[in-house]
């Protein structure tokens, strides 16, 4: 009997020791933009919005660091009010606004990274959609290994001058947004992929969240995300 008794004991803790791991767990993971959430590996869809064209882009990635251990340093604002011409499809001549930050990033090292995000935004959601899927066939025809984040995003290696680096691309309502970031000389690829991964998830969120019109309606299910 004493031994069923001290069986039970050890089943009863070592379920309470797992319940606590959960639990714990999933409040590391409904922590802030820096956390494992800012992966680009598990960036979430998000239904698609209309977005607003920014002459400060680099503003909306100064509320917090885009990973654990980094910081922003001197930030460049790309942003040109003027509307530019697609090419779209059958000859359209679709409309978009384009607005960038360049960014330098300071890591828990010292060593300086760089990091860019460059926002079209058209005036509909079909042209934009168009403008991502082409990119997307151009990078898959060059061989260049687009790896998909979910259906309206992808990630694929990048490189500046021997610095390895990622890029995100990632189409939402009538938004395609880029963001690249790369890591200093001297590192590669492998050690430094989390912390890029990390930087593009929590850059690319911000943007998009902060070019987001949140009173306009969603656009119409006809251009929602294939």
């Amino acid at each position: 009997m004493k031994g069923s008794r001290d069986a039970a004991l050890r089943r009863a803790r070592s379920a309470a020791l797992i319940g606590l791991a959960v639990v714990v767990s999933a409040g590391c993971s409904g922590g802030d933009d820096s956390g494992a959430k800012g992966d680009a590996a598990a960036l979430p869809a998000r239904p698609p919005g209309v977005h607003s064209w920014t002459g400060r882009p680099c503003d909306l990635l100064r509320d917090a660091p885009p990973a654990a251990g980094f910081s922003l340093g001197s930030t460049t604002d790309s942003a040109s009010p003027e509307t530019q011409e697609d090419i779209g499809e059958n000859g359209a001549r679709p409309l978009y606004r384009r607005t960038g930050c360049l960014a330098d990033l300071k890591g828990p090292d010292g060593a300086f990274w760089k990091l860019s995000a460059t926002a079209s935004v058209y005036e509909d959601p079909e042209p934009a959609r168009h403008a991502f899927r082409v990119k997307e066939d151009l990078d898959r025809a060059h061989g260049r290994g687009p790896e998909k984040v979910h259906d309206t995003a992808y990630a694929l290696p990048a490189d500046d001058g021997g610095r390895p680096g990622r890029t995100l691309l990632l189409w939402n309502g009538d938004l395609v947004l880029t963001v690249s970031a790369y890591a200093p000389h001297g590192s590669t690829e492998r050690e430094v992929r989390k912390d890029l991964e990390q930087i593009l998830g929590t850059t690319a969120r911000r943007v998009e969240d902060g070019l987001r019109d949140h009173d306009a309606p969603s656009p119409p299910p006809d251009a929602r995300p294939l």
